[in-house]
């Protein structure tokens, strides 16, 4: 077996998936923060970019999903930014 960028890549992914998820339990990280959203899609980018080179359906499958949830929590966060800053404007 051979260890390339890639696999480089997809364990970087592993890695900042998995230190969200610790984060996260030890109540340093909130679930709504921008920085777990984002943190978990470049996690899950990172690993299918490792999937490219050696694919695994069942990986694709989960990562695509894990990124797509990490990209509508992103816009969730935008979006409550900005109704938080039009009210706070109207007020």
């Amino acid at each position: 077996m051979t260890y390339g960028w890639h696999d480089l890549l997809g364990n970087i992914g592993v890695v900042l998936i998995l230190a969200t998820y610790l984060l996260l339990q030890l109540e340093k990280l909130s679930a709504t923060s921008l920085l777990y959203s984002a943190t978990n899609g470049l996690g899950a980018l990172l690993i299918l970019v490792s999937l490219i080179y050696q694919f695994n359906l069942s990986a694709f499958i989960i990562e695509a999903f894990w990124l797509l949830i990490s990209i509508y929590g992103i816009v969730r966060y935008f979006s409550r930014n900005r109704s938080r800053l039009a009210a706070r404007q109207n007020n």
